[in-house]
């Protein structure tokens, strides 16, 4: 099975480059995110044209997080049903072939000590209660998104200029940390416990041809399923040339 999460940047403007990039790669399932638009506005035909079946969970303008499937997915949920605030479009679930996938987006926080990055923690801890509540530490399941977390300094080019910024705040690397310790593993760190490899670049400031990166989308994978990953690798390809994502795919390989 193969695998990819990308924070598009809205699916609208991306599309031509989700289209080119699910030709080239032809992924099994896709978690998307930052797909920012209305439900009644996603690309489902096109996306059926080229033989995806489409689960979506979207907002004008803003957050919007999908699943693509090449089969039905089944069991969807959309947010975390736990009677909080579900009012912004950054979560959701379903399975396919026997593996559960959730593709999340998690607040970017703004800044250390906003309301912004409380509201970050809190979503995080949100996230915890819900893998626990709806998931099993012994069956198969796929956490993939943008985590807008660098969750140690290997994760960022420059770490010392980044020391206490937002994503990369101790705050915010122990909540994704509590969320990992019910059962997830960082299936691109497992597989590469030393290598230097980022998802995410500023557009501003040459972000991307100096190589000023974050490490901040990640599949987070249960056991059962880490032990069937055999490639997970970044398409930087895909932050190149015309109108990119500041965000390059993660593309993950089971068998």
């Amino acid at each position: 099975m193969k695998v990819a999460t990308w924070n598009v940047n809205s699916i609208r403007a991306r599309f031509e480059r989700l289209r080119g990039f699910l030709l080239r790669h032809a992924p099994d399932v896709v978690a998307l995110q930052e797909t920012k638009v209305v439900d009644a506005d996603f690309p489902v035909g096109e996306l059926g044209e080229l033989g995806y079946h489409c689960l979506f969970h979207g907002q004008k303008s803003y957050n919007g997080v999908a699943l693509l499937s090449r089969v039905p997915a089944e069991k969807p949920q959309l947010g975390f049903g736990d009677g909080g605030n579900d009012s912004e479009a950054r979560v959701i679930a379903a399975s396919v072939d026997g593996v559960r996938f959730a593709s999340v987006y998690v607040p970017n926080g703004r800044s250390v000590g906003s309301d912004a990055y409380v509201f970050k923690l809190e979503w995080l801890e949100r996230l915890r209660r819900y893998v626990e509540r709806s998931s099993d530490a012994a069956q198969p399941l796929a956490v993939l998104g943008d985590f807008n977390v660098a969750p140690r300094d290997l994760d960022v080019h420059d770490p010392e200029a980044w020391r206490g910024q937002i994503m990369c705040s101790d705050a915010e690397r122990a909540a994704l940390d509590r969320v990992a310790a019910w059962g997830l593993f960082d299936a691109f760190r497992e597989l590469h416990p030393e290598e230097v490899a980022f998802t995410w670049w500023d557009y501003r400031q040459l972000g991307f041809p100096k190589n000023r990166g974050l490490r901040i989308d990640h599949a987070l994978l249960t056991r059962p399923l880490l032990e069937r990953c055999r490639v997970v690798r970044v398409d930087r390809d895909e932050r190149k040339g015309k109108l990119p994502s500041d965000h390059a795919p993660v593309l993950i390989e089971l068998v």
